[in-house]
């Protein structure tokens, strides 16, 4: 009898979320989308000022039943949809029936915001600009990689020409002086992926990947993300996970139509009683990709999931991810310009098809070299960018009682990977490469493949592929040897008589960056499966070896054999007031202090004579081989802080409207891009005022919303100063920028329009190469957008995505011009049957030439210039069928 009496005092220990008064009455109904009159399956609804709800079926119904006779106020929301209330009154024992039609909520404006804030409130209650991305909108998309969703948040400029991964992305005109993400955090679920968004070769981009597992994505552009995140100042993307609040799941299969490609997703989630849910999904894919590199160049995939326990106080969250998955990059490619430099025009060469070939090819995969420690050492340009990474983590929000809440998010991630790819280096006539490599009276040969070994003769030279053209390739070899890091984030907030809500918080993380770079110097022809080239010299001494001439990079002075362990420690209290004057007034005020510890060493190399293929021959390559300086490692120990703050007000001008107004200061602190940098002194600290990059923003919004209208328009103003180098190539530049960012939609019926648009205006202020003065940051269009029209009448559904950009200039001397364009992509779907349906989608359905990137090559007006740009992907078209269950 004991016994029995101590189990049930657990069970209501553990469960207090069963504790409700019992009734006798109950509320029960359907909620359904306005205007296609389809059942919303996981809407919440909630007897407003308490805890007591519940979620739609399958079917879109709800019960909340054991209810009390009275008045309730019942609250409907999900994601995606306006939020509506409802009155009701109960009889004892009675039983009402009601339904609820809500409207779709068309930009966001009504979801509550949960990235890069701590006072959590709905969009439109909030003084920082965001946009919010649904799985349905990411879809009809069509971007055929993750980092090309990033393209349909208005404010985000991402250049996602190389892949999966590795994207260069920036927020309204703060230029891209390196790649990656410097200035902007990719989030999992409120953490970063990588502590630093720009980390050579192990960009954050490259560690994530969008599947069914997403619920949304939200990106915070300016606003308080200095302030709630660590090396962020210019905004946050976070991708949010589904949790299994409600049973169901999807699997879908997708395959490439005009291109090889096969891929499934899956996800599944539930709850499994005693107020716990799981959710778990991923996504499996192998192919070549939209580009014709000959052999499987995508293979791997992801998986994910979370379990959650709900108490009647707040929650407790367990995660897990395992990635393995490899994807092609992409890199510059041999463009042709003819014209002049401020109007040129770009296209194919003959025999290179831009838009759909590669630098990869069956016939260069092998790579023979050393390791770091001179060792003999191979790879594979196949295995491309192959990132691996276990995290765990682990999330719990409670609410105290009398005002006091305590939120924590920890993860723990294991990263590792490599990263290869071929970089064009120099691209001429067949005669001019060959010479520079093997002198006058060369012989030139293939090193595979058909005819190899056989010389080419002067007249196929000079029309080899219908071009007569060779290039210099060095190998981008990278071993990312530990890439882990760890965050937690922990804060506690007082609120004070519902008005005044008082947080503070501390964040600490910490990040390793041990790389190695094996980089070599290739020779291959201008076609589209490039092809090795061996080269004899006039004394008939081979200058090459299966096409390679040198192990090192001696174009580039051999900057790039390297290797380097850093470890950075980062720590960040903060804290922030935010009051509700009114209910139409509420004032945010935040302030972080940020502060860092770095220590580490790096290596420089060495030319030393090495039989790299341990054949017993020291040739002519093996002579001048780079290898790493292991017995000098240059030691790094340096400490850094920086103080960013945020004040914002929302006036809301009614439920429907609402203007705001925000100032901003944060930094970012530099980390392995100051390596091998005059920024890092022989003592290994840093130059004072070199170890973190400012910006200081001003933003002015206006948010409105209706049943058919949704606008979101801000205008900015941002100074920056950035420190930066690559490859040798030093930028210490001061830039400004003003402009203009607009987020909206219409819709009427089954018609949707949804548009993105940023205007800029941006300049350089101040450069330690004082001829860019009052130049245009390099690869910052004064506008860009994309608009989304869709039509969906039954079950079938068509659209498409006009995304687009005006000119920029390649690089910061403003000479050489990359012409403006525009690109389609269209979808078009139909429901079968109940959760059965299909899909098709095109991305660049009318094959648009754009460059996206170009490499400092002079231009001369009038010629022919053979120049590496990074152009938009051909057509490539997919096919998806569909189960939700």
């Amino acid at each position: 009898m004991e016994t029995k009496k101590l189990q049930l005092f657990i069970l209501l220990l553990l469960f207090p979320a069963f504790l409700f008064a019992q009734g006798t009455s109950s509320i029960k109904g359907k909620v359904i989308d306005e205007q296609t009159d389809e059942s919303l399956v996981g809407a919440t609804v909630m007897i407003k000022g308490t805890t007591n709800g519940t979620i739609t079926d399958f079917d879109g119904e709800y019960l909340l039943n054991n209810l009390e006779s009275g008045d309730y106020t019942l609250l409907v929301s999900f994601v995606g949809y306006n939020s509506k209330e409802a009155q009701v009154t109960l009889s004892e024992g009675e039983e009402v029936v009601l339904d609820f039609k809500i409207a779709t909520d068309l930009i966001g404006l009504d979801q509550v915001i949960v990235t890069g804030v701590v006072n959590q409130k709905s969009a439109i209650e909030s003084s920082v600009s965001i946009s919010s991305l649904k799985p349905k909108a990411i879809e009809e998309f069509g971007a055929v990689t993750t980092a090309e969703i990033f393209k349909a948040i208005p404010g985000i400029h991402s250049e996602a020409t190389g892949g999966e991964g590795n994207a260069n992305i920036s927020v309204r005109g703060i230029p891209i002086t390196s790649g990656g993400s410097k200035f902007l955090q990719l989030h999992e679920d409120g953490l970063p992926v990588m502590q630093f968004g720009d980390i050579s070769f192990g960009n954050a981009d490259i560690y994530l990947r969008a599947d069914y597992t997403v619920a949304r994505i939200e990106a915070i552009k300016g606003g308080s993300a200095s302030t709630f995140a660590s090396n962020s100042p210019a905004g946050i993307i976070n991708f949010i996970s589904k949790t299994g609040t409600i049973e169901g799941g999807s699997i879908g299969t997708s395959l490439g139509v005009d291109y090889k490609s096969f891929r499934t997703d899956f996800d599944y989630g539930s709850p499994i009683g005693n107020d716990v849910s799981f959710h778990v999904g991923g996504f499996f894919r192998q192919g070549e990709g939209p580009r014709k590199a000959g052999y499987t160049g995508n293979y791997g995939g992801q998986i994910k999931a979370n379990l959650t326990k709900n108490f009647k106080s707040g929650y407790a969250r367990v995660y897990f991810k395992y990635l393995n998955d490899k994807a092609i990059s992409y890199m510059p490619m041999p463009i042709k310009g003819t014209g002049t430099a401020s109007d040129p025009t770009f296209e194919s060469i003959p025999g290179y098809d831009a838009l759909k070939a590669t630098l990869q090819s069956p016939y260069f995969q092998h790579l023979t070299g050393v390791d770091g420690n001179g060792n003999l050492r191979t790879s594979n340009i196949a295995d491309g960018m192959h990132p691996i990474s276990y995290a765990v983590g682990a999330e719990f929000s409670f609410d105290l009682g009398e005002g006091w809440n305590v939120k924590n998010r920890a993860r723990m991630a294991y990263n590792k990977g490599t990263f290869n790819s071929p970089f064009p280096v120099g691209i001429g006539t067949a005669s001019d490469i060959a010479s520079g490599i093997a002198g006058a009276g060369f012989t030139a040969s293939y090193a595979n493949g058909a005819n190899a070994g056989t010389p080419l003769s002067t007249g196929e030279l000079q029309n080899l592929n219908g071009n007569g053209l060779l290039m210099t390739i060095h190998s981008f070899d990278v071993e990312m040897n530990s890439l882990n890091n760890f965050a937690n984030d922990f804060y506690i907030t007082k609120t004070f008589n519902d008005k005044i809500h008082l947080t503070a918080g501390y964040y600490k993380a910490y990040q390793q960056i041990d790389m190695t770079w094996l980089w070599q110097a290739y020779v291959t022809d201008v076609s589209d499966n490039p092809r090795l080239i061996n080269l004899t010299d006039a004394g008939g001494i081979a200058r090459t070896e299966s096409g390679l001439y040198a192990h090192g990079v001696p174009a580039w002075g051999n900057c790039c054999t390297r290797g380097y362990d850093m470890r950075y420690n980062v720590d960040a209290p903060y804290a922030n007031v935010g009051i509700d004057v009114s209910d139409k007034i509420n004032v945010e005020a935040s302030l972080r202090y940020d502060f860092g510890d770095v220590s580490g060493y790096y290596l420089n190399n060495m030319q030393a004579p090495v039989d790299v293929n341990r054949d017993g021959i020291m040739s002519s390559i093996d002579s001048t081989t780079t290898v790493l300086n292991n017995a000098n490692p240059n030691p790094v120990d340096y400490d850094y802080s920086y103080l960013s703050y945020s004040v914002g007000v929302n006036y809301k001008i009614d439920d429907n409207m609402a203007v705001f107004g925000r100032w901003s200061v944060g930094a970012r602190a530099n980390a392995d891009r100051l390596l091998y940098s005059p920024y890092i002194t022989a003592e290994g600290k840093t130059l004072e005022g070199l170890d973190a990059d400012e910006i200081s923003q001003a933003e002015l919004g206006f948010k409105f919303k209706s049943k058919n209208y949704a606008l979101n328009l801000t205008s900015f103003y941002a100074l920056l100063s950035e420190q930066n180098s690559e490859f040798d190539k030093i930028f210490y530049i001061d830039y400004q920028s003003y402009g203009l960012e607009l987020d909206g939609a219409i819709s009427f019926g089954g018609f949707e329009v949804a548009a993105g648009a940023t205007y800029t205006k941006a300049e350089i202020a101040k450069s330690n190469n004082p001829e860019q003065e009052g130049n245009s940051p390099r690869r910052v269009p004064d506008l860009m957008y994309n608009i989304s029209p869709s039509y969906r009448i039954g079950g079938a559904s068509i659209g498409f995505s006009v995304i687009g950009t005006t000119k920029v200039y390649s690089q910061f001397d403003n000479v050489v011009v990359l012409p403006g364009f525009a690109y389609v992509n269209a979808f078009a779907g139909y429901n079968i049957t109940k959760g059965l349906a299909i899909r098709l989608n095109v991305n660049n359905l009318f094959n648009t030439f754009g460059i996206t990137e170009m490499e400092g090559d002079a231009f001369v007006d009038g010629a022919t210039n053979y120049m590496r740009g990074r152009p938009l992907t051909g057509r490539a078209t997919n096919f998806s069928i569909i189960y939700n269950f």
